[in-house]
């Protein structure tokens, strides 16, 4: 009897501890997801300059405003399946899969608001009057996008605990941040090259060679932490981290000063109206899908019952219900090329 109930007593508590990890590691990616989403909405949404998107699956569409229109719609029937899919693994308890949905979500949002963003661009300069904007030296959408990346990449080797820093996450984090130091060096050797002025021409050099620097130590103890596993290898890894952040936000920094990113689009009124119908009917969409990731994160953090899981569970159906609104009035403002409405819906506002 005495090993049953030890037994008994044994499951009841790593149970919960399996749960609680589960439910750890769904705040962290509740926390990347609403960050990217965010990040995304204020650089092409947000913006007041009106711009092209010059990302690698947007070049399919090239100068076509109905190719980018038929994309958004369909992709918005799919964020509402995923919206819906996110919705049953919670009530089933499944954390795992709520975070790998979550995930595609923040992905499926950051494309809609590329695409959204293009279209706007593409329909407000096709209006009478308006000239399309000049490139400059360097993308502002890119390379901030890579330096939050890396940012990222580094908050997870700061936070992550030894034992979940496993050999594939640590070699996620290095690929990725390997991936995206290549394109800010890249981007600035080419504007380098291009520059002008002989000051600029140097400081991109210095800039990418710092960067460099940094991250060769960096990856250096990155190495080190995955064939030698300790406290010491892990610190090293966070004490590196620090001169990368803050080399490649300078790097960042200087890069996106206005002279090097050329010329935005000037657009009369009817285009103005234009463009703000469509990146209306986008940020409703992604205030939405960010209100039902924080609803996520509060579920996460609390246990199964309580009136308090319950209230953050009727908040997940009414930001579901805002999603679906906000995809309808981007749809809307696509196909007329203007709306009645660009705020996200009344309910959308129920998340503090």
């Amino acid at each position: 009897m005495a090993s049953s109930g030890s037994g008994k007593s044994t499951s009841e508590v790593s149970a919960p501890s399996g749960s609680a990890l589960q439910r750890k590691k769904l705040t962290s990616i509740c926390d990347h997801c609403k960050v990217k989403m965010q990040l995304v909405a204020d650089l092409l949404l947000l913006s007041s300059e009106s711009r092209p998107v010059n990302t690698e699956s947007l070049s399919v569409f090239g100068e076509s405003f109905e190719k980018c229109r038929d994309t958004i719609i369909a992709r918005t029937k799919g964020l509402s399946i995923l919206t819906h899919d996110v919705q049953s693994h919670l009530n089933m308890g499944r954390f795992t899969e709520v975070g790998e949905i979550l995930t595609e979500i923040a992905d499926l949002v950051v494309s809609l608001t590329e695409c959204s963003a293009h279209a706007a661009y593409l329909a407000a300069i096709e209006t009478p009057g308006a000239q399309p904007a000049l490139p400059g030296l360097v993308d502002r959408y890119k390379v901030t996008r890579c330096k939050h990346e890396v940012e990222h990449a580094c908050s997870v080797l700061k936070t992550t605990p030894l034992a979940d820093l496993s050999p594939q996450l640590l070699l996620e984090v290095s690929q990725n941040m390997s991936k995206n130091l290549k394109f800010l060096t890249d981007s600035c050797v080419a504007a380098s090259e291009k520059s002008k002025d002989r000051f600029a021409k140097e400081q991109f050099k210095l800039s990418v060679k710092c960067m460099s620097t940094s991250a060769s130590a960096l990856l250096a103890c990155v190495k080190e932490v995955k064939t030698s596993p300790s406290e010491l290898t892990r610190s090293r890894c966070v004490l590196f981290s620090g001169p990368l952040v803050q080399s490649v936000c300078a790097l960042v920094g200087f890069a996106t000063e206005p002279p090097f990113l050329g010329k935005a689009a000037a657009i009369n009124p009817e285009g103005k109206v234009v463009q703000t119908a469509i990146l209306g009917g986008a940020m409703s969409v992604v205030s939405a899908c960010v209100l039902l990731t924080q609803c996520l994160r509060d579920i996460a953090q609390h246990t199964e019952s309580g009136s308090k899981v319950t209230e953050c569970r009727e908040r997940l159906r009414n930001s579901a219900c805002a999603v679906s609104d906000g995809c309808n009035l981007l749809s809307q403002a696509l196909r007329e090329r203007s709306s009645p409405r660009t705020l996200p819906p009344a309910n959308s506002n129920s998340v503090n």
